[in-house]
């Protein structure tokens, strides 16, 4: 990420022993060692969090436009469904003029 080599924790070393001293040195890379720790559980929780979010998202996009087709396919059921009560009664054929019971 930083592409930070031996040479340059080497120096930053030196220049933190010259600055802070021997005596406080390694209280202040303690620290820093664990805001950095502190800083990097943060932005993996971040980063996991985002995946998660869009993972989310990603699966309820399929899951509503199934639901919308399941409506559809349940209006048109109930349609089919329906239209067969009302077909017997309109489907019935006429009496033919002049025909009746007794000249069959």
């Amino acid at each position: 990420m930083f592409d930070v080599g031996f040479a340059e924790l080497f120096l930053l070393g030196l220049i933190g022993l010259l600055v802070l001293g021997p005596e406080r040195l390694p209280k202040a890379a303690r620290t820093l060692g664990g805001l950095v720790r502190k800083a990097r559980t943060s932005w993996f929780a971040l980063r996991r969090s985002i995946e998660s979010e869009l993972a989310a998202a990603d699966l309820s996009e399929p899951v509503k436009s199934m639901g919308k087709e399941l409506k559809d396919l349940s209006g048109k059921l109930d349609e089919i469904h329906t239209e067969p009560a009302a077909k017997p009664a309109a489907s019935k054929e006429p009496s033919q003029p002049g025909k009746t019971g007794a000249d069959e």
